[in-house]
């Protein structure tokens, strides 16, 4: 006798399939049992005999709610009534798990095609292996109206998308078949996030359509050149540029000196202010800090708990972690300064912790040294430029690193939950430290206000912000910032007043600047008429000023 195959003695059935087997098992042994115990209750109880293959297909009919009304006729003894009740409920219950276990999991594991599910694309944007909390990224696309096409390598990611209402298939990027099944040769954009795999999908891309505009996401700054070089237009480094702007908050907040000013015509500019713990304007409520009049600077809008109010309610008292968004002229905005960080200056003394020394950590020192600053870093790992090897959130590491006599810690570990440690931990070994927090969860950034954090941007925020402003060409403050500012033309609003368009009240969106057809930067006055020639300047957070474009249908023109 020959032996068996070895594919078949090495066979090893899936948890699944061994309770499937288990249950077809135990399913005919219960038939079995009936047919067996209903042919012999019919010649004991009501003394008919009849062929076991007779009482084998009334027990199949009964199960399966068929019909046996053949022999219904015959019975009349008590226990043979139970007895077909019991076949009766038994087989409502076979049915039941019969459908649950097999049924069901047979066609909700038939491969969907997801293809079938996307419309027909013309003009927009490809993107793949997008590893930064996906969602974020698409609905930003939504809310500005660009159309896209997802490409995941992993399957069950991409039928989750999809599942959820968004356009994504699955399949390799390093595939032309891929591509061509999103489309791309009506595309305008592809957008690369494959990590080592970014080299291989330009290629495959630029093998396509070499002239299509292909946009690489990397968490590593020194790839630039390389990818340039494979074929990329532009190389996006979320976290460098994050890093960039932790430690630019750090630093101005001890420093007189204007950054991430947006010009808005004239000499008036705007700008984000965060307000240290320090300061004297933690307390009092927006009309009794009387901005305007100590220092000429209007307070536009404020982050308050984690929300943005355009213009903020007098009432409102600021806290500590709140971000001030203001206008006015140069010397109006320093004066402004002055009252939102601590209480005293900036020097060349000035000691900054900085906790992780990746792609984040290094931008932040760049930073820190270029202000002149003195910076410690700690790192996990012994790499160049770490002064202290340890982990961030154990209190004897902070306190080696002089957390106690420090103006800011930045935070820049990837792991949220040491990010969040570290964060308590500095605050309680100096409540008057300044701590600037980086996390990798978006839903995480509330967290981090909560444990303490003055400041705190979300690496999946901030990456979608880039990659719309790259896609749209609109100003923001800066990338990693979450208000938007774009300018429009004014001609919804010809013949009307500023007052009368109602524009806040419809919106959300405040008006601070209006510039006139000859290019001049005029007063914004409420009861100024529009002629339809001005451009006019608007601030918003994402759904506000998405809102207004869709309500009012124009299209924002470039900021200077």
């Amino acid at each position: 006798m020959s032996p068996l195959p070895e594919s078949i003695r090495r066979f090893e059935p899936s948890r699944r399939i061994r309770h499937v087997i288990y249950y077809l098992t135990g399913l005919v042994l219960l038939i079995v049992l009936y047919t067996v115990a209903y042919n012999y209750a019919l010649a004991r109880l009501e003394g008919a005999n009849q062929s076991i293959f007779a009482s084998f297909e009334f027990v199949i009919q009964t199960m399966t709610t068929t019909g046996y009304g053949q022999d219904s006729d015959i019975w009349s003894h008590p226990l043979m009534f139970l007895f077909v009740a019991l076949i009766q409920i038994s087989g409502i219950a076979v049915g039941f798990f019969t459908l649950r276990l097999i049924i069901i999991p047979l066609f909700t594991s038939a491969e969907v095609n997801l293809d079938d599910r996307l419309s027909p694309k013309n003009g927009h944007v490809i993107i793949c292996e997008y590893r930064r909390d996906s969602a974020i990224l698409l609905d930003e696309l939504r809310e500005f109206g660009i159309d896209y096409v997802l490409i995941s390598s992993s399957r069950e990611d991409a039928e989750s998308l999809s599942n959820r209402g968004y356009a994504a298939i699955h399949g390799s990027p390093q595939a032309t078949t891929t591509f061509e099944r999103a489309s791309i040769k009506t595309a305008r954009t592809v957008i690369t996030d494959a990590g080592d795999a970014n080299v291989n999908t330009i290629l495959t891309v630029r093998g396509v359509r070499p002239d299509i505009d292909v946009i690489a996401l990397t968490d590593d700054s020194r790839m630039e050149e390389i990818l340039r070089t494979v074929g990329a237009d532009t190389v996006l480094s979320p976290h460098g540029v994050l890093g960039h702007r932790l430690a630019e908050k750090a630093v101005a907040s001890f420093s007189s000196e204007l950054r991430d000013t947006i010009e808005l015509g004239g000499d008036t500019r705007l700008m984000e202010l965060p307000v240290s713990e320090s300061s004297e304007l933690v307390g009092r409520s927006i009309r009794e800090t009387r901005v305007r009049e100590r220092t000429g600077a209007n307070i536009v809008g404020a982050w308050l708990d984690g929300e943005l109010q355009l213009p903020p309610s007098p009432d409102a008292v600021v806290r500590p972690n709140t971000v001030l968004l203001v206008s006015g002229e140069e010397a109006a905005l320093k004066n402004l300064s002055e009252f939102t960080r601590p209480p005293r200056s900036f020097t060349g003394h000035e000691r900054f912790v900085l906790v992780g020394l990746g792609e984040v950590g290094r931008a932040a020192k760049s930073v820190i040294e270029e202000s002149g600053g003195e910076v410690v870093t700690v790192d996990v790992e012994d790499r160049p430029g770490v002064d202290i090897v340890g982990d961030g959130g154990a209190r004897e590491v902070l306190l080696a690193a002089g957390v106690e006599s420090a103006g800011a810690i930045i935070i820049g570990v990837p792991d949220d939950s040491i990010a969040l440690l570290t964060t308590v931990l500095a605050q309680s070994i100096n409540p008057e430290i300044e701590v600037l927090t980086r996390v990798g969860d978006a839903e995480a950034t509330q967290k981090a206000f909560s444990a303490g954090a003055d400041y705190v941007l979300s690496v999946p925020r901030v990456s979608a912000r880039m990659v719309a402003k790259e896609l749209r060409g609109e100003d923001v403050l800066a990338p990693a910032s979450q208000i938007r500012l774009v300018r429009v033309p004014s001609t919804p609003f010809s013949g009307s007043t500023l007052g009368n368009s109602r524009i806040y009240e419809r919106t959300g969106c405040r008006v601070i600047a209006i510039e006139d057809g000859d290019g001049q930067t005029v007063s914004v006055d409420p009861q100024r008429q529009f002629s339809g020639d001005e451009r006019i300047t608007i601030v918003g957070g994402d759904e506000a000023v998405q809102k207004f474009l869709k309500r009012f249908d124009v299209s924002p023109t470039d900021l200077p």
